[in-house]
């Protein structure tokens, strides 16, 4: 999910009551609700093939989980002794014990949320690599940000006027958002199944893999993505519609372009292309002449067909040599 929701998240457990059992709490769990993002970085040092291979892996895995919380209590008591108590001597201490805990909390939460979304996370890492991914969230989900956002403020304002309770709009947030979510990885379970009855029905090819991802602001529509043989079908589901399930468009061929199996398999192996297509999960290749060469662009449908886009796409220059000479073909699937 993204880094608002995961703050939220980190908020609204602080107001739900957990800030009370530590001076510091709210900060722990904010920033352990984000921490496992620190990966991100390399998007902002303008390395997006780096990105893919490093993100959502070794900062979100089992590892990583068992650290976060040890080196977030150690900042916070760091930060409580050489600064919080030197300007005010007279506050309380952190708690060490309390600090773990609610940090271990908030760093539970993050790696669970991106679960959720299309992305998917790489929850065993370091000890193994494999994608999770739970199809049941848009990665920025507005109804997400307002259940969580409006208790976390009713909330803090409950609080600051004196009033009895105030927990109560933050934990109500909390359930809200849970039972949204529950909800919501029960629609795609049962999307799912409608999708592959419907797709079995029409013959053809075996259906190998499909995704039923959420899209943005309505919870009740959803973009497909069918693996059959050779070709990907691309499709929408509706539950206000029938039929729910609709192809749109024609089959997208896997492979596209020049017919150069040795230009595909050369890019393949380059350090590019084996971060990209372990990361993708339903692969477009096109292999295109380029000079001396070829210039194969990879891409994952899931976000993308063209090999050229800003994300989800990479282009690989390989040289000539690597492979006999071609004929040209598009659109024919190689063998």
């Amino acid at each position: 999910m993204d880094n608002l929701c995961h703050t939220l998240v980190g908020a609204a457990l602080a107001e739900a009551g957990l800030r009370k059992k530590t001076p510091l709490a709210t900060a722990a769990l904010v920033i352990g609700a984000n921490i496992p993002d620190v990966d991100g970085i390399l998007y902002w040092l303008n390395r997006p093939i780096e990105a893919l291979g490093f993100r959502r892996g070794w900062t979100h895995g089992a590892l990583a989980m068992a650290v976060w919380p040890f080196v977030i209590t150690g900042i916070m008591l760091a930060w409580d002794r050489w600064v919080r108590r030197r300007r005010h001597p007279n506050l309380p201490p952190a708690v060490p014990r309390a600090l773990l805990w609610l940090s271990l909390v908030a760093v539970l939460t993050h790696p669970l949320l991106d679960l959720c979304n299309t992305y998917g996370v790489r929850l065993l890492m370091p000890f193994s690599a494999h994608w999770f991914h739970g199809d049941t969230l848009f990665i920025a989900d507005p109804w997400m940000w307002l259940a969580l956002g409006v208790g976390y403020l009713l909330a803090r304002d409950l609080r600051r006027r004196g009033l009895r309770r105030p927990e109560w709009p933050a934990r109500a947030a909390l359930t809200a958002a849970t039972v949204y979510i529950l909800l919501m990885a029960a629609s795609n379970v049962l999307a799912r199944g409608m999708v592959l009855r419907a797709a079995t029905a029409e013959g053809g090819p075996a259906v190998e893999r499909l995704m039923v991802s959420p899209l943005p602001l309505n919870p009740f529509r959803r973009s497909v993505v069918i693996a059959r043989d050779s070709t990907y079908e691309m499709g929408s589901f509706d539950w206000l519609h029938q039929p729910h399930y609709r192809r749109e468009g024609p089959l997208v061929r896997r492979y596209i372009g020049v017919d150069a199996p040795e230009a595909r398999a050369a890019a393949a192996a380059t350090w590019q292309g084996r971060i990209f297509l372990g990361w993708a999960r339903f692969p477009v290749v096109e292999v295109l002449h380029a000079g001396e060469g070829y210039e194969v662009l990879l891409a994952d449908a899931r976000y993308t067909l063209s090999g050229r886009a800003r994300f989800g796409a990479v282009a690989i220059t390989v040289p000539r040599a690597i492979s006999s000479p071609p004929s040209r073909n598009p659109g024919q699937e190689s063998p």
